[in-house]
C-alpha cells in the first residue's frame, strides 16, 4: 500500500466553475485585439495558463503586439465577473468529508481572487490557510513550471511522491508531474469539450473524472498501488 500524505486541488475548474467565465472574456478580449479566437478555443489552447502567459503566446504565434493595458484590463474586467457569478463545483464539501488526508489548493490566480471565489463559493473554509498562489511563490513561475506544487508539498510536510493532485488542464498536470506527484483528471465543470479527458490522460493523468462524488473511491484505489507499478 502506498497510500498519500497530501491531496492538491486547483481552483480554477475544479473548485469553482471559473473557467468558462475567463474564456469567454479574454476570446473577446482577443478578438478585438486582432486575434480571433472562441472560448472552446481559448479552453483547448489556453486553460490552465495566466493570463499574462496567454499574451506572450499569442503575441509569439500571431506577431502581433498586444498593448500592456490588455493585462490590467482583462484581470479587472474578470474579478468583477467572477466576484458576482462564479459558481461552486457540486459534491466538493462531500468528497473531502470522505478523504482522510491534508489537503491544500495550489493555483495560478492571485490570493487575491481565491479569496474572493472561495468565499463566494462557501469552500474558503474547507482549505483555509493552505492556500497557494503560484504568482506569490518563490519565482513567481505559474504552472506549467512545477514550483507552487514543491512549495506546497514542503509546506503540508507531504512527500512529492505520496501527493495526488486533481486538475483540470493539461499544463496543471504537466506541473504536478514535473513536481514527481501523482494526478487524477477533471472535466466536471461548464469549460469541458468532447476531447478533455483524453486530452488529460495524454498528459499524464492516472484516471479521469467528472463528478467529484466520484473522488474519494478513485482515490483510495489509486492509494493502494504505485504508477510505477
Amino acid at each position: 500500500m502506498t497510500g498519500f500524505d497530501l491531496i492538491i486541488f486547483d481552483c480554477d475548474g475544479v473548485l469553482v466553475d471559473s473557467e468558462i467565465i475567463a474564456a469567454q472574456l479574454e476570446a473577446k478580449l482577443l478578438t478585438d485585439a486582432g486575434f480571433p479566437i472562441d472560448a472552446t478555443e481559448m479552453v483547448e489552447r489556453y486553460a490552465g495558463m495566466d493570463w499574462k502567459s496567454i499574451l506572450l503566446a499569442v503575441e509569439k504565434e500571431a506577431s502581433i503586439p498586444l498593448q500592456a493595458s490588455l493585462l490590467e484590463r482583462s484581470e479587472q474586467l474578470l474579478d468583477e465577473k467572477l466576484a458576482k457569478s462564479v459558481k461552486a463545483i457540486p459534491g466538493v464539501p462531500q468528497a473531502i468529508s470522505r478523504l482522510p488526508y491534508k489537503r491544500c489548493i495550489c493555483s495560478n490566480s492571485s490570493s487575491r481572487r481565491l479569496d474572493s471565489m472561495l468565499k463566494r463559493t462557501g469552500y474558503i473554509n474547507l482549505f483555509a490557510p493552505n492556500i497557494f498562489s503560484a504568482v506569490e511563490v518563490a519565482d513567481k513561475r505559474t504552472k506549467p513550471a512545477p514550483d507552487v506544487f514543491v512549495h506546497a508539498a514542503e509546506q503540508m510536510q507531504a512527500d512529492v511522491g505520496k501527493t495526488i493532485v486533481i486538475e483540470d488542464s493539461v499544463h496543471g498536470i504537466a506541473g504536478a508531474k514535473a513536481a514527481g506527484m501523482r494526478v487524477i483528471g477533471f472535466t466536471g465543470a461548464s469549460h469541458s469539450y468532447p476531447s478533455h479527458a483524453d486530452h488529460l490522460t495524454q498528459a499524464g493523468a492516472e484516471t479521469v473524472i467528472n463528478r467529484m462524488m466520484d473522488l474519494p473511491a478513485v482515490v483510495e484505489a489509486l492509494s493502494g498501488w504505485s504508477a510505477d507499478l
